[in-house]
């Protein structure tokens, strides 16, 4: 006798959009210094992850002068399920870039700059050479300020690791950005033990010359990971002497992308940052609207590091 089929019942009702907590509501962007650091970047062809990730913060950080610069373009070589930095072929790497965006720190006159970049996998040692060369002109053009530098993985290349190091950008930041499980769906092209590795591997190599190098990552949360598997990401991490970590929410950036799986309440990104505390960490930036170089300057001053 046949087995009796199961009936799946399908719920055709349409779907009620999930509103946005009031926690994680940023104000609108906009102001004088907004709008002059906009034109600022416009003028000298720079690119900024504010916008091209949508960053939330963009309004308050904008404001109060901080910008997170993005070099080597603004087409990414991977198709990371979260992220909202455009896809594509890159043009050639623009040389000059350094120099420029070296004197957009200057004229905004920061205490602390951030730069990161899209992923050159077509060159990483160009795109190694790059970061060098903005951490040179900043030292040129404005000596007095802290470089943090927020680098892709390199697809492992140790030369250009080497290079960044060797540079001495006084925090070295590389994103985990979630946990193994779901590295196939939302970081394409990463591995997670080789971003482990990296992390690993600068203090190494800068323990080599005695220098001592700050490293920092963060991790989105909210799609699909489980809490555990965020506190063994946090061990790992702790294990390899990381010293600065940022949580945040993901947020979807379009239909495109990977589906958010719920919002984390205020309550737990406060259990998040008191475990990962109680693993060894220096400092932890745990919130909704947190994102990696959010309060950047106040993430590596508390640390008393850099």
């Amino acid at each position: 006798m046949a087995p009796a089929l199961e009936l799946v019942q399908i719920d055709l009702s349409p779907k009620v959009p999930v509103r946005k907590p009031e926690w994680l509501k940023a104000r609108a962007p906009g102001g004088e210094t907004f709008h002059a650091l906009k034109k600022m970047a416009r003028d000298l062809n720079l690119h900024t992850v504010c916008e091209s990730a949508h960053c939330p913060n963009i309004g308050e950080c904008w404001n109060q002068k901080a910008a997170t610069f993005m070099m080597l373009g603004n087409l990414c070589t991977r198709r990371c399920g979260f992220c909202a930095v455009p896809k594509g072929k890159p043009e050639p790497i623009d040389h000059d870039e350094p120099r420029r965006v070296a004197y957009a720190v200057a004229q905004l006159g920061l205490a602390h700059a951030v730069i990161t970049s899209v992923n050159r996998d077509d060159d990483n040692l160009g795109a190694a050479q790059a970061f060098v060369e903005v951490i040179e002109q900043i030292r040129l053009q404005s000596a007095g300020t802290r470089i943090e530098v927020l680098t892709p993985d390199f697809q492992g290349n140790e030369q250009s690791l080497r290079m960044v190091v060797a540079a001495k950008p006084e925090i070295l930041n590389h994103n985990i950005e979630t946990v193994p499980r779901l590295y196939r769906i939302a970081k394409s092209g990463g591995k997670y033990p080789r971003s482990l590795r990296f992390l690993e591997q600068a203090k190494e190599i800068a323990a080599e010359t005695g220098i001592t190098q700050v490293t920092k990552t963060g991790i989105i949360v909210g799609m699909g990971e489980e809490m555990h598997e965020l506190l063994a990401v946090f061990r790992d991490l702790a294990d390899r002497k990381v010293d600065i970590l940022t949580i945040g929410q993901y947020l979807r950036p379009s239909k495109d992308h990977l589906v958010m799986s719920r919002f984390y309440t205020p309550e737990e990104f406060a259990f998040l940052k008191q475990e990962a505390l109680a693993m060894g960490f220096r400092h932890v930036e745990s919130g909704p609207l947190v994102r990696s170089s959010y309060h950047a300057q106040e993430q590596a001053e508390s640390t008393g590091l850099a």
